[in-house]
């Protein structure tokens, strides 16, 4: 039997397994060792110690766990809690306004701390009451806020970013650039969709009483955002601009971020033992996740390359018509539709490996674009069910009023916002690649 068929049974089999309920890292590490014995004869432990010593000792990957902490301590310590406020009250006038703000909170939260799980159950848990308590929508609200939190997957520093820059053999730089006009697009296209619902349907998105934005003075407000807002968006600058601005690399831009976090946490008065107990544990929890499944792949990428699973998805990308672009579409297509069951790892990990030495292949194609649309595209997975992470993550803390159905029927709207971001970056490139030249990337 031809080895490739072999490569197709390797893909059938991670499917199977992985819709069985087992630990997706456990299946990719199974699958690679019990095919990588038929593709290498056996020399498959010979090879395999190199590609995990190039894993463990990648100082780019260093990054994560640092990332993931400075995004935990600033969950952890309530300071969104309060940024939602305040800018809530900055934006309640309007109709929406509140919604508004979940959005703007999301965009901040997303630059903070890049973890989509800690961004949703934060906004659940602080604005989802508020918002049905103050006559929105419930649809309208559930969708808001897993969209809001979602956010962190495009906008930098995001875990997506760093892991397609290792995948992919891309600057992080680069794609933290190139991610933040596309990511602010986004955030942008949501606000514009809650303002036109504010115009036509402001029954669905109420302003906030007037009594209760006058029991907040002006005066009062303005040292609010000055204390709660700017520490941590000087925080977001300080990162993300020492690494576009090639100042820092990715590692020492997330030490400082998990540094001004801390300080951010003591400064505000929320630091304890408890908190700085939890925030580490869960983000050796998280980091040892994405790490597992990272040395799982190796595994699964060196056994699919020995039986020839390159060539085999050449073939099938040569079925395809339209040239680089219907390649690239279809890709897309795939992608997407595999969100609707894997986790933006498993997709990352297992996916793009597989589609890489096609698309890059083709000259005229820039990587870091298709990065970014890879990115973007992952982000919609996150919000379509069955296993859409945010809408699991919500549902597991959202108040009892709320059903499962409010909070899938809340999502389509912005699935649909994303997928029209998407088709704007395809068809103007320079939406991703202007910023990356301005700074010299």
């Amino acid at each position: 039997m031809p080895l490739e068929y072999y490569a197709l049974a390797m893909i059938v089999a991670f499917f199977v397994l992985v819709m069985t309920g087992i630990p997706v890292g456990f299946v990719v590490a199974f699958v690679g060792f019990v095919f990588g014995f038929i593709g290498f004869d056996g020399w498959l432990f010979e090879l395999l110690p190199s590609r995990i010593y190039g894993v463990v000792s990648n100082y780019t990957l260093l990054a994560i766990p640092l990332f993931v902490f400075m995004g935990v301590m600033l969950e952890r310590s309530k300071i969104a809690e309060r940024m939602l406020d305040v800018i809530g009250h900055l934006c309640g006038g309007l109709p929406g306004g509140m919604a508004l703000a979940v959005i703007i909170v999301g965009v901040l939260l997303g630059a903070a701390t890049g973890i989509v799980g800690a961004a949703i159950v934060t906004l659940t848990l602080m604005a989802l009451p508020t918002l049905v308590r103050r006559g929105y929508k419930k649809t309208v609200a559930c969708g808001t806020i897993c969209a809001a939190g979602t956010l962190g997957q495009i906008i930098p520093p995001s875990l997506v970013l760093l892991v397609l820059a290792d995948i992919m053999n891309l600057s992080v730089g680069s794609l933290f650039a190139a991610a933040l006009v596309p990511g602010l697009l986004l955030a942008g296209m949501y606000l514009a969709y809650l303002l036109v619902l504010a115009f036509f349907f402001s029954a669905d998105v109420p302003a906030i009483d007037e009594q209760e934005r006058a029991a907040v003075s002006k005066k009062e407000l303005g040292k609010d955002f000055v204390k709660v807002v700017v520490p941590p968006l000087l925080l977001i600058f300080a990162v993300l601009g020492s690494i576009i601005g090639g100042v820092a690399a990715p590692t020492e831009a997330a030490s400082v971020g998990a540094v001004g976090a801390l300080l951010l946490t003591v400064v505000s008065g929320r630091m304890s033992l408890p908190v700085l107990s939890e925030t580490v544990k869960t983000s050796l929890r998280i980091s040892c996740m994405i790490f597992f499944v990272l040395i799982a792949s190796q595994v699964f990428a060196l056994a699919f390359r020995g039986l020839d699973g390159e060539f085999l998805i050449e073939a099938m990308f040569e079925w395809v018509p339209g040239g680089m672009y219907g390649t690239l579409i279809f890709m897309l297509l795939l992608i997407f539709f595999l969100g609707f069951f894997l986790e933006w790892i498993q997709i990352s990990y297992i996916a793009v490996p597989l589609f890489l030495p096609f698309l890059a292949s083709q000259g005229d194609m820039s990587m870091v674009w298709v990065a970014i649309l890879i990115a973007m595209n992952l982000q919609t997975s996150f919000l379509t069910p069955p296993f859409g992470w945010s809408l699991l993550f919500m549902k597991g803390v959202a108040p009892p009023g709320i059903t499962t159905g409010d909070i899938y029927k809340g999502a389509v709207p912005f699935v649909l916002i994303q997928l029209l971001a998407l088709a704007l970056i395809i068809v103007f490139p320079d939406v991703v690649l202007w910023l990356p030249a301005v700074v010299g990337w």
